[in-house]
């Protein structure tokens, strides 16, 4: 094994070890090929995924994967919901897309919560 392994990019495990073409985090399972993290370490600019691990970026459509509560508001954003024209920033708490979604106004919402369409 090589004692230069790079460190758990989901929760920074430094107990990353080699799978066959992948690395692998014991901690928290996570999969990753090396030539993803290099990539992105080399690009210097921040990678946000959807939920599916696809790399979003502003002007895509999304859709809304699980329901989701809005304050303020009876009905909630359903899942299966279209978003368009996204716009990538750095948000408060996790909260990294701003958007419009129609019946509800401008908003943000997390990665986590979106597929891209």
């Amino acid at each position: 094994m090589s004692d230069t392994l790079p460190p758990c990019p989901s929760c920074s495990s430094e107990y990353t070890y080699e799978m066959n073409a992948l690395l692998v985090c014991p901690e928290c399972g996570h999969e990753w090929a090396p030539a993803d993290s290099e990539a992105e370490a080399g690009a210097g600019e921040r990678v946000i995924r959807d939920s599916v691990g696809n790399v979003l970026s502003d002007g895509d459509t999304v859709t809304v994967v699980k329901a989701l509560k809005v304050k303020g508001s009876a009905s909630g954003i359903k899942a299966g919901t279209k978003v368009r024209n996204i716009r990538l920033v750095d948000g408060v708490d996790g909260h990294d897309i701003d958007c419009r979604i129609e019946g509800f106004g401008a908003m943000q919402l997390k990665s986590s919560v979106v597929k891209k369409a």
